[in-house]
């Protein structure tokens, strides 16, 4: 008889590990290395709610990310 598989842990991750040193976050998803580290031991609770701000610190660390630039 096989063993029951535990859901995974939801997260963020889009397998874009950058972490920039201005900011604190992974360029990729957005999360602290304190997160990134925690992610594993926290509830599905806590995880759910970082993942909720995680747009928006992305948006306010890389406000030109996504945006066409114009040319000269």
């Amino acid at each position: 008889m096989t063993q029951p598989v535990a859901p995974r842990a939801s997260s963020p991750c889009t397998k874009l590990c950058i972490l920039d040193a201005a900011t604190g976050l992974c360029e990729g998803c957005g999360r602290t290395r304190e997160e990134i580290g925690m992610w594993g031991s926290l509830s599905e609770t806590k995880r759910q709610a970082i993942m909720a701000t995680l747009g928006h610190r992305l948006r306010a660390a890389y406000p030109l990310r996504g945006k066409a630039v114009a040319g000269p």
